[in-house]
């Protein structure tokens, strides 16, 4: 799989932008960097290739002494989010350097991972899509419970991951092959197509696809493949 850096950013809320023939696209606005880079992790040093990088500036007074040490070491601002990116290759990145939106551009595919909003606990319908039990034919109390989970005689206790009732929300969900609608350089702002993951002004990390790397054009390569089958011989 080939690694590619991606860049950390923050999810504003949702809109729509018009195209020129009149169309309507609902979009996801996130602000993007600008990232810095605070260190370069190395195979030989740390068992790995890595980019870390920096968001969100924070007052240094808020930061505890390692934290404080390890941001004076790379020569950049504290940050609220640190996150890393495995690479294959480091030799174009050196610490306190930039990462900005420029990474991208309009027509891309991305992959976005964020985490989810939290519902807290939930029952089986809401969190499994279970449909629980008719609503007449001598049914009275357990309308939405999630029915049997188990066996007196045998197995005599509940199997391991049957869908139960529990926490609903709040991890970590990866989208991918999310098309890029337009870049704002001038703003540090993403637009991408669709909804993505997690609550406004939540953090997100967004990298190249690792499925598809162009996927209208492939779309379209392959119409225009299906044309040419269908296509009478001369």
């Amino acid at each position: 799989m080939k690694r590619t850096l991606g860049i950390i950013g923050r999810k504003l809320g949702m809109t729509q932008v018009f195209l020129e023939d009149g169309s309507v696209i609902p979009v996801t606005v996130v602000e993007v960097g600008p990232c810095s880079v605070i260190q370069k992790k190395t195979k030989e040093k740390d068992g790995y290739n890595a980019l870390q990088l920096g968001f969100l500036p924070k007052n240094s007074q808020r930061v505890n002494k390692p934290l404080s040490g390890h941001f004076k070491k790379a020569g950049t601002g504290a940050f609220y989010i640190i996150k890393e990116f495995p690479l294959e290759d480091l030799g174009e990145y050196e610490s306190g350097q930039e990462i900005t939106v420029t990474l991208f551009k309009p027509g891309d595919v991305v992959d976005v991972t964020g985490l989810s909003k939290g519902k807290g606990f939930t029952g089986v319908i809401k969190r499994h899509g279970f449909h629980g039990s008719p609503g007449s034919h001598g049914t009275h109390e357990y309308f939405r419970h999630g029915g049997s989970v188990g066996s007196a005689t045998y197995p005599h206790h509940t199997f391991k991951g049957l869908k139960m009732p529990g926490q609903h929300g709040n991890r970590k969900v990866t989208l991918q092959n999310i098309q890029v609608v337009d870049v704002k350089e001038d703003q540090n702002l993403l637009l991408l197509k669709g909804g993505i993951p997690g609550s406004p002004k939540g953090w997100v990390l967004i990298r190249s696809a690792i499925k598809s790397e162009s996927l209208p054009d492939r779309q379209a390569g392959t119409r225009n493949e299906k044309k040419g089958s269908a296509a009478p011989s001369a």
